[in-house]
Formats: structure tokens, C-alpha cells, sequence
């Protein structure tokens, strides 16, 4: 980023007599820095509130507030906490009092006379820090404006797709009801339904890439099922590739939970482990409800996970340059953010041949709590 564009760092000198002000006016001129003065404690205060200082060049000996109140004032203050002081004496004989002057936030104890260049070469140093900070909170504040673009276009893009792919969907019905007897058009109607049916589910991951990126996921929880919700999704995926799909319920699979939510947390993993797992082998989708308070949902798949994404699983993008089917990438960290939004957890295994994804739910959503809803376990109908 270009630092004419940056705003000029101000350096605040403090002293009672107007000639050493002078002095240092005319010692620390250089393009890009503004020196202004005060002749006292309380003026410096009064700059203080009026400008961000990058370095403060305070004189010990004042009348009235000396310079080393003045410090501590500043310590005292959050505005003025972090300014650099350095303070000017001419006074070489009181130890004690630079010790006290260091206590009080100096950085540097520079004697009268000043050599000149020494205190251009300390101010410099500084200033050189202020102007590193300034490009740095630009450029995180370009960084924050573009992403903010980039989620705004994004659900403009995903709210916008959604009308000709339900058009699409729509004239695919309508070819295999009209002609449920000719098997190329089942075949070419099955495709459309197929398909437009993923890319509704890639659209949703994009909304809600945008709705994590700007806070939690939202939820509504009720009462929910999850082995009838375990049931729509694998179903969902029908007619199954390879070995399909092999589900196991034991205890109570019933919460309250979003079930649209923990709907998408199934269908993104099992199409995960479709996607990535080995085909000859069947996927299993458990759902333990055996403990009070937990429910675990498990699905496991032949196949090992790539050790260069393990780290970063949950990570959105992470795994798009390996997705065979053209996914966006963002299925598990929407499915982290669905598990995180229920209170709850997602743990990812991988040995042995085997990949294991593990959802820890917490029975009753915490939101559902407290207002009663669902909290007898049983789901809404």
C-alpha cells in the first residue's frame, strides 16, 4: 500500500519554555510527521484527547504538573496507555528520579543538552513503528471491506439461483410424470432431479458460508427425531452408489434440536463419505442415544482421510481440490458450524482403513431450555 495515502504521524513535544519547542520544531521536521506542542501538563492532556500520538517528548522539570505526573496520567488513561514516552531532563544527578520516570512508562531518558542526532535517530525509530501500524490497519480494513463484498455477492448469487434452478427441478418432475413409461426420459429426468437437487444443497452451503463468516449459525430448535431425520437423508441419496448406506439406532434417538439443521448435518456427511470413501464398502450411520444429556451421531467409511487436510478438516475449501463430484468444498465446516451451534461437537478419526465422523449433541438445545419447548424428548409433530 502506497504510505502517501496513509495518515501523517503525530508526535507530541511537552515543555514549559517555547524556545526548547522551537528547537525541537525545527530538529524534527521531516515529511509525514507533525510535531505539535504544549507548554504543560494539562495543555499535553488536551492534545492528547485530540490526536492518536505515535511518541510523546515530555520534559521532567514543569511547574504546575511535572512531567512525570503527566506519565502517569497517561498510563492511567486507555486512549493514552500505549504512547511511548520519552522524557528530557537536564537534570544528571537524580538517579532515583529516572527510576521513577522508567516506572512511569518511559521508554528513554534523554539528558540536556540533546544531541541531535541521537534524538532524530530515536524519534525515527518510532515513527517508523507508527507508520508499520497505520499500513497494517489499512490493509486489514481493505481485507474486512472485501470480504464483506465477497459475502454480500455471495448470497446475492446464491439467493438469485435459486428461481431458474427451481424451474429446472420443476420441468424435470414434469418429464417423469408424463412420460413415466419411456426410460430415456426417466433416465434423462432422474439426472435433472439428481442434480438439481445437489446444486440446492451447494447453494445452501453458500448461504451459509456467508451466515458463519458474519456469526453463529442461526437454529430453531424442537422436538426431532433422529432416526427419521437419519432415514430422509439417506434417502435423499437414492439410488445409492457402490455398498450404500447401513444405519444403526440404539436408545432414545430423540432431542430438541433444529431438524432442518441436524437434516443437512447428515446429508453433508454421508455425502462426504460417498464422495471420499470407497465405494465396495458400506457407509454406517449410527446414532447412539444411550446417555441422558448426549446423543452421538456417527458416520463411518472405508477409505483414509489425506494426512495433508487432518489439521484443517473443518476448514472451508480444504478439500475441494480432491472433491470428485465438484462440491464447493464447505460441507464440513458447515456441518462443524451446525454441531457448534447445538452446543455441541464434531470429531473427525481416520486409521485403520477407516474414517469415522462423530457429532456430540447435547439432548436439549440450550435455547430449547429455557423456553420449554420439546423438553420432554419426544418430536413436534
Amino acid at each position: 500500500m502506497n504510505r502517501t495515502h496513509l495518515p501523517e504521524v503525530v508526535v507530541l513535544a511537552v515543555d514549559d519554555v517555547p524556545e526548547n519547542l522551537t528547537a525541537l520544531q525545527a530538529l524534527l521536521a521531516q515529511s509525514g510527521v507533525r510535531l505539535i506542542t504544549a507548554t504543560s501538563g494539562t495543555d499535553a492532556l488536551e492534545e492528547l484527547l485530540r490526536h492518536d500520538v505515535a511518541l510523546a517528548l515530555i520534559d521532567v522539570h514543569m511547574p504546575g504538573m511535572s512531567g512525570l505526573e503527566l506519565a502517569e496520567l497517561m498510563r492511567g488513561s486507555e486512549r493514552t496507555r500505549s504512547v511511548p514516552i520519552i522524557f528530557l531532563t537536564a537534570d544528571t544527578s537524580e538517579d532515583a528520579r529516572a527510576f521513577r520516570g522508567y516506572e512511569a512508562g518511559a521508554v528513554d531518558f534523554l539528558v540536556k543538552p540533546i544531541d541531535s542526532q541521537l534524538l532524530r535517530s530515536k524519534v525515527g525509530v518510532f515513527v517508523e513503528l507508527a507508520r508499520q501500524r497505520q499500513q497494517l490497519a489499512a490493509q486489514v480494513e481493505e481485507h474486512r471491506k472485501l470480504l464483506r463484498t465477497s459475502e454480500l455477492l455471495i448470497g446475492v448469487l446464491g439467493h438469485d439461483l435459486r428461481n431458474p434452478l427451481n424451474a429446472i427441478h420443476l420441468a424435470g418432475e414434469a418429464l417423469l410424470r408424463t412420460h413415466p413409461d419411456d426410460p430415456t426420459i426417466a433416465r434423462l429426468g432422474g439426472r435433472i432431479r439428481s442434480s438439481s437437487k445437489r446444486m440446492a444443497r451447494l447453494i445452501a452451503q453458500l448461504l451459509d458460508f456467508a451466515t458463519t463468516r458474519q456469526g453463529s449459525l442461526p437454529v430453531q430448535p424442537k422436538g426431532a427425531d433422529l432416526r427419521h431425520l437419519a432415514e430422509t437423508a439417506i434417502a435423499e441419496f437414492e439410488p445409492l452408489p457402490g455398498a450404500g448406506v447401513r444405519h444403526e439406532v440404539a436408545g432414545d434417538p430423540c432431542g430438541t434440536w433444529d431438524p432442518d439443521r441436524l437434516l443437512q448435518l447428515l446429508s453433508n456427511l454421508l455425502g462426504n463419505a460417498l464422495q471420499h470413501g470407497d465405494p465396495s464398502h458400506p457407509i454406517v450411520l449410527r446414532i447412539d442415544g444411550r446417555a441422558a444429556d448426549v446423543v452421538l451421531v456417527e458416520i463411518e467409511n472405508a477409505g483414509m482421510l489425506p494426512e495433508s487436510v487432518r489439521d484443517n478438516l473443518f476448514a472451508p475449501f480444504v478439500r475441494e481440490s480432491s472433491n470428485r463430484s465438484g462440491g464447493a468444498g464447505l460441507g464440513l465446516y458447515i456441518v462443524h458450524h451446525i454441531a457448534r451451534a447445538h452446543g455441541g461437537e464434531m470429531i473427525a478419526e481416520s486409521a485403520g482403513g477407516r474414517t469415522l465422523f462423530r457429532a456430540r449433541l447435547p439432548r436439549h438445545h440450550p435455547a430449547a431450555r429455557e423456553s420449554g419447548a420439546g423438553t420432554d424428548g419426544e418430536p413436534s409433530r
